[in-house]
């Protein structure tokens, strides 16, 4: 989907007209017509200007996602990032550890595997 054709899907379900859209934003009628007519996108001069009429940040209107969408895949790569740094310094303990003491933690954790659905 091209960025006019999301631009206005958002206005449709809004039920706001290229009038009241020209009106916020100064941008002229025919343009916005255009815009629809030729599926063509707005100039990056207007994407900000549109986005504060619509109430949008610039990602929903380029990449159709939402705040909450981008906060959660925000949160999905820093949880990511936090279980390899976990899991490196899982690596980095065993690896210091004495060697009688690793062959104890790996029976531990077959153990562990063994009653994983108790």
């Amino acid at each position: 989907m091209v960025i006019s054709e999301r631009m206005f899907q958002i206005m449709d379900e809004r039920g706001m007209t290229q009038a009241e859209l020209s009106r916020l934003t100064g941008i002229s009628t025919r343009t916005i017509s255009d815009w629809r007519k030729k599926k063509t996108n707005p100039g990056a001069d207007k994407i900000m200007i549109i986005c504060e009429a619509l109430g949008l940040t610039p990602e929903e209107l380029l990449e159709g996602k939402s705040d909450y969408e981008n906060r959660e895949s925000k949160r999905q790569k820093a949880g990511i990032k936090a279980e390899a740094v976990a899991e490196a310094h899982l690596i980095e303990v065993y690896r210091n550890l004495p060697e009688n003491m690793r062959r104890r933690l790996l029976a531990y954790m077959a153990m562990l595997e063994n009653t994983k659905g108790e």
